[in-house]
């Protein structure tokens, strides 16, 4: 019996790499991952990095390339991992898009080393790096004004209807009126807007204006959560 236990540290199983070769591939994977997660790291520093999501690209690939080896062309074995995958329930959700393009950009190169094609999943994992680097790094596609969301507290008998607008039309070039609801039991309302101020705009003077109309009730003006890091101000 003791036997039978140490001969299965030594069995490969039919259709499998050599253990050697299966080890090089997982260490493979794994630079290759290092690699996507520096980028994620690096090409974009405006953000926050979230230690977990960054430890997942790293070793995202090399699972990904274990599974691909494991299941190979055998239906039942597929079969029976899309049925362990469906009882898995997620607790997160990606704050951007670019966080869903890194996973699958993480499985990719993990199906693509699963397969054995290493220098495919090289060049790939280069290629796609370089191109998010310098993407990022170049500002590509991102918005040339800063568009903002401001919240205004007023009490409930204040007639809000154009109110602010000699304010808006000083220091913004666009506002939308985005909502209006009621707080603290319906004794104050909060005005939303959507705006975008002029360039080399003193915040703290516009703000003040706000608190001055509105009988100095909070204010808050921050970054849209899409654009970049939430900020308070």
């Amino acid at each position: 019996m003791l036997d039978d236990f140490l001969n299965m540290f030594t069995m490969t199983a039919i259709g499998l790499p050599p253990l050697g070769r299966f080890f090089m591939i997982l260490g493979t994977m794994t630079l290759f991952g290092l690699m996507i997660s520096a980028t994620y790291l690096y090409a974009d520093k405006d953000r926050i990095p979230l230690q977990s999501y960054a430890l997942t690209l790293v070793i995202m690939p090399a699972i990904v390339s274990v599974i691909i080896i494991m299941v190979g062309s055998n239906f039942a074995s597929a079969l029976s991992l899309g049925g362990a995958f469906a009882v898995l329930r997620f607790r997160s959700a990606a704050s951007d898009p670019k966080d869903i393009v890194y996973i699958l950009f993480c499985m990719a190169i993990g199906l693509t080393g699963g397969l054995g094609l290493l220098l495919y999943a090289f060049s790939l994992t280069v290629c796609i790096c370089v191109v998010m680097f310098l993407l990022q790094r170049i500002h590509f596609a991102a918005p040339k004004q800063t568009h903002r969301v401001l919240k205004i507290m007023i009490p409930e008998d204040f007639n809000y209807h154009h109110a602010f607008d000699d304010i808006f039309k000083k220091y913004t070039s666009k506002v939308i009126h985005e909502k209006i609801r009621t707080t603290d039991l319906g004794s104050l309302i909060e005005l939303t807007f959507e705006l975008t101020l002029t360039d080399e705009v003193n915040e703290k003077d516009f703000i003040d204006e706000i608190r001055t109309r509105n009988g100095n009730l909070p204010v808050v003006l921050f970054l849209r959560v899409s654009q970049t890091v939430t900020g308070w101000y």
